[in-house]
């Protein structure tokens, strides 16, 4: 698969926008369904009154470990969505917000597209991650660019930083996800934050 080139400054900057709720990703998928195709479930809150005004109540069931009203959208016997057609997303301009702020591009920028090839059923979309190759604009960029890989590597190699806040070692998506909120930590070139300003981070978001 060809690479493409991103400017991480602007990416960055697009999807940490996406997680705060302000816009969704503008991910160019092209023909890729990949993540639509991995077994993932998909969490709806229940402010999503559009996504959930359209999805079946026979597709949604309960989210385990969260309140009342947040519910999971899950997968068919192939691990494809349910609401995957043959021309994409059927419901796609009122799709859930976590289908607007995913953007397989972040394993590409925190350099764990590897691990997530060996996770089941991921493999299309760790190929797809692998086709992103990150330019940093400037040297701003370019120390960011460094930090979000150094986050992605320490929470990887420090378990530990989970414990007491409210959240279990994450998967591959939460692990890259985590990398870019907490990545300020781990500007400095000289040093890396202590676990207890790691796990304050963490706990900040849950």
């Amino acid at each position: 698969m060809r690479e493409t080139a991103v400017p991480f400054g602007a990416w960055s900057a697009e999807f940490r926008a996406a997680l705060a709720g302000d816009g969704a990703t503008d991910v160019p998928c092209g023909t890729c369904t990949a993540c639509c195709s991995a077994s993932q479930f998909v969490h709806i809150e229940p402010d999503e009154l559009d996504a959930l005004a359209v999805i079946p109540a026979a597709l949604r069931f309960p989210a385990p470990g969260l309140p009342a009203g947040n519910v999971l959208l899950g997968y068919d016997e192939h691990g494809r969505c349910p609401l995957l057609g043959a021309q994409g997303c059927t419901i796609y301009d009122v799709r859930p917000r976590a289908c607007r702020t995913y953007d397989c591009r972040v394993f590409a920028a925190t350099g764990l597209s590897g691990r997530l090839a060996a996770e089941a059923d991921k493999a299309a979309i760790a190929e797809r991650a692998g086709s992103w190759r990150f330019v940093a604009e400037d040297e701003r960029a370019e120390r960011a660019l460094d930090a979000v890989r150094r986050a992605a590597a320490y929470l990887g190699e420090h378990p530990e930083v989970f414990t007491d806040v409210g959240r279990v070692p994450p998967s591959t998506t939460g692990r890259a996800v985590l990398a870019v909120e907490v990545s300020e930590l781990f500007r400095p070139h000289d040093a890396s934050p202590s676990p207890d300003e790691v796990r304050a981070a963490l706990r900040a978001r849950s």
